[in-house]
């Protein structure tokens, strides 16, 4: 009968032959590739973000612009993007729930965020649409107090620019798999 020890070593080895057969199987999708294809990165600093279409001085333009420039930060890194290849069509329609109310004032202490967003991939050149997805997000918020007008308005807008960091963060994703596994 084999010891403890030799049980271990057995097993360690056994995990050891697996992580050496898989590890040729893996690529990093942000990798630079080695036979001349254009990087993930490369790739998706090809997307436009055109300006979302909503009415000036409207709060969905000021969310519709904090989804833009987080989407173009996780797409260019800061710089500016390549020449266009895909253009990307964002909508999205916010929402606001309560979700605890006071019952001595009726008022309510918690509330609930909501971005649900429908985008569209466009290639340019062929003015096909190659992707298209849905995602949401959702953010709660507490109201610290009724007197505090101010606290209420910043605990709002910090929501508002939650949950538009990921809606970013989810069509970012989902655009780096489409570029990476082409599906």
């Amino acid at each position: 009968m084999l010891s403890a020890r030799s049980r271990i070593v057995a097993r360690l080895m056994v995990v050891a032959t697996l992580a050496a057969l898989t590890a040729g199987c893996f690529q990093p999708m942000y990798a630079e590739r080695n036979d001349g294809a254009p990087g993930l990165r490369d790739k998706l600093s090809g997307v436009e973000v055109p300006p979302l279409s909503y009415a000036t001085g409207s709060p969905q333009a000021r969310v519709g612009v904090a989804i833009r420039n987080a989407l173009m930060f996780k797409l260019y890194g800061g710089a500016t993007g390549l020449p266009p290849s895909y253009r990307l069509m964002l909508r999205f329609n916010p929402s606001r729930t309560s979700l605890i109310v006071d019952p001595n004032t009726a008022l309510p202490t918690s509330e609930n965020y909501g971005i649900d967003a429908t985008y569209g991939l466009i290639e340019i050149a062929t003015g096909k649409q190659v992707l298209t997805g849905n995602t949401f997000s959702r953010v709660t918020y507490d109201i610290p107090g009724q007197l505090q007008r101010f606290a209420r308005a910043r605990a709002y807008r910090d929501a508002e620019d939650r949950a538009a960091a990921e809606i970013a963060d989810n069509i970012n994703t989902r655009l780096a798999s489409f570029f990476f596994a082409g599906t």
